[in-house]
């Protein structure tokens, strides 16, 4: 790919890495528990909530088969889908909620249908979901508005996130190229950690890592390979029901990925001097390190061998990497034991 993208950009957030709290279908269709999934995730400190705008006749068909049976009441797929839905005002009272809590409000759109109303509600950015990367009626629908991108890349080949990030450069559309791995939960082989810096290199863009491990640690991982962005999916308990309860972290695992996120940032951003830091800590360096010591009482005039000497804290005598260099060497007065050498004590 030739010219890069411009870099990822969302309207008043801080330049560090953008923490995404995704609830997907978690709510199970209550509005309440919705509302609930706001107030945990901006607890968390997390910078962003997403969900999923479904509207099941304009996505689906009766026949859509089931990914995994999990809903003792909803007899197919596209009934499930039916029940996840809100009504618009439902979506403007959840966008509302993100926005009182300091959060940003993300969706992603499975349907030009859902793309209209999520438009008409506000969103930050449009979050482009994996199964959606070849949908160029979404595409060109959701580019209209100007508005960044965020793309997953969950179930797709290499030459289709090809495309898709060069559908969206030719409209000079901030872009941020995440890698996914559409299983649930993904194991550590099936991250793909390594896809982070090879995005970042072949697109020239922001990058970053949707989650469904069901832990803290890829999210920490791949923001020391370059991601500017993280999502992972949120339970407020592992006694929730729903499909992604196992791929999800808890509100407080949240938190600490939140706060593992801003450690790593402000040490990468604090290169350290290792000779600097080595004289700013010679006062503790003395506590630690060791001196030329004798192992024994030696009389003056004495020819110094191995058993004479030996290294002790602290180390504000002679330094401890001098004594190989002392054997042979005469001592011109006496020592007593544990008594340092210093190099006026030679002949």
């Amino acid at each position: 790919m030739s010219e890069p993208l411009a870099p990822i950009f969302l309207p008043g957030f801080p330049q560090r890495c953008l923490i995404i709290g995704e609830v997907a279908q978690a709510h199970d269709g209550s509005l309440g528990m919705a509302h609930a999934y706001v107030d945990g995730i901006a607890r968390a400190g997390a910078d962003a909530v997403k969900f999923q705008t479904h509207l099941a006749v304009a996505e689906s068909t009766p026949q859509e088969p089931w990914r995994v049976r999990f809903s003792p009441q909803d007899e197919t797929r596209f009934q499930y889908w039916k029940r996840m839905e809100f009504t618009e005002e439902q979506w403007r009272g959840l966008k509302e909620h993100a926005d009182r809590a300091g959060l940003l409000f993300l969706s992603s759109p499975f349907s030009v249908e859902a793309a209209w109303l999520l438009q008409r509600v506000g969103v930050a950015a449009w979050k482009v979901a994996s199964g959606e990367l070849s949908n160029v009626l979404l595409f060109e629908n959701i580019a209209r508005t100007g508005l960044p991108v965020l793309l997953s890349t969950g179930m797709s080949s290499l030459a289709e996130v090809d495309a898709a990030v060069e559908w969206f450069r030719v409209r000079r559309l901030p872009l941020a190229v995440l890698q996914s791995t559409s299983v649930y939960p993904a194991s550590p082989e099936k991250l793909g950690l390594n896809m982070i810096p090879l995005f970042r290199d072949r697109y020239g863009c922001a990058v970053g890592l949707s989650d469904h491990s069901g832990t803290i640690y890829p999210a920490l991982a791949a923001l020391t390979l370059g991601a500017s962005l993280v999502e992972v999916h949120v339970t407020l308990s592992r006694e929730m029901f729903g499909p992604d309860v196992r791929a999800s972290v808890t509100s407080s695992e949240l938190r600490l990925l939140v706060d593992g996120v801003r450690f790593i940032e402000r040490a990468l951003a604090s290169p350290v001097d290792k000779d600097g830091l080595a004289a700013e800590l010679s006062e503790v360096r003395q506590l630690f390190t060791h001196s030329v010591t004798a192992q024994t009482d030696l009389p003056a005039g004495t020819v110094l061998q191995p058993e004479h000497l030996t290294v002790k804290k602290p180390g504000t005598g002679m330094p401890a990497d001098r004594l190989p260099a002392l054997i042979g060497r005469r001592l011109r007065r006496a020592l007593a034991h544990d008594e340092f050498v210093r190099e006026e004590d030679l002949l």
